[in-house]
């Protein structure tokens, strides 16, 4: 009998050194006052509202990216005991990373994972590791932002680049995607869908700013050129050109949820 082929190495479109950089330095960001976290605050009122519908009270958790601890204080007014982690860790945080098995026993019966699955090279891997790490009839609630994410920066982008435009979005997943991932690992029960957040900017610094402070800005292995003075006054006239009539811009975000249960999967009928 043949030897079966080795499992092919996921491509590396994402560097874990800059990842891991771009991580910290969001992490410093968000100790400024006015520091941008309307993503994660969505994702974790939309990890309650999840919660709450599916009548699904844990008892044991583990966070990631949870960076407001918005989601953590919930959790433990309700009698849950939380665990955080994160790729960055603070103080009382567990390191993370992703794409490596749960070091301790799976004994979790909610994982979240807020905005931090949308940059691993190996997001099957990722996601199987965390149908393990849960405890039997656990549930994983997965959000990032997915395919259809910053349109408004995508074709200022294309425009500051002129006739050479580089790589500068990350690749996203989108929904039937995110669905057909689910199954693949092994979630019973799998759901994936996407919402739309917008945001309106006055300025093209600020748009950035908040990206940065969010962690959205480019971990590629192969971030596009910079852009210079001239290639950025081309972005903030591209910036001006979209604006409406209050001078404001509004940007999408398209924020991609996967959630699906440790249970035995029910064979399919026919």
């Amino acid at each position: 009998m043949a030897t079966p082929p080795p499992p092919q190495k996921p491509p590396t479109i994402f560097s874990p050194t800059r990842r891991r950089s771009q991580r910290q330095r969001m992490r410093a960001l968000q100790c400024r006052p006015d520091a941008a976290h309307y993503l994660a605050e969505d994702m974790a009122e939309d990890v309650l509202d999840r919660l709450d519908f599916l009548r699904h009270e844990p008892k044991r958790a583990l966070l990631v990216g949870d960076i407001s601890g918005m989601l953590a204080k919930a959790l433990a007014a309700r009698g849950c005991a939380v665990v955080r982690a994160d790729p960055a860790p603070l103080a009382g945080e567990l390191p993370l990373d992703e794409e490596r098995p749960w070091p301790g026993e799976a004994s979790f019966d909610l994982i979240a994972h807020l905005g931090t699955l949308g940059t691993v090279n190996d997001l099957p891997g990722a996601l199987v590791h965390i149908r393990r790490a849960l405890a039997p009839n656990g549930l994983a609630i997965m959000s990032w932002c997915g395919a259809g994410s910053v349109p408004a920066l995508r074709d200022v982008m294309v425009a500051a680049d002129g006739a050479r435009p580089a790589a500068r979005i990350h690749p996203q997943v989108d929904v039937r995607a995110g669905g057909d991932l689910l199954q693949r690992c092994g979630f019973a029960e799998p759901m994936s869908d996407s919402r739309m957040l917008d945001v309106r900017y006055a300025s093209f610094a600020r748009l950035l700013e908040d990206l940065r402070a969010q962690g959205l800005s480019s971990c590629l292995v192969r971030p596009g050129p910079v852009l210079g003075k001239a290639g950025l006054a081309r972005a903030q006239d591209a910036f001006a050109a979209a604006a409406d009539a209050d001078g404001r811009v509004t940007e999408r975000f398209a924020i991609l949820t996967l959630s699906g249960w440790a249970k035995a999967l029910r064979a399919p009928k026919f």
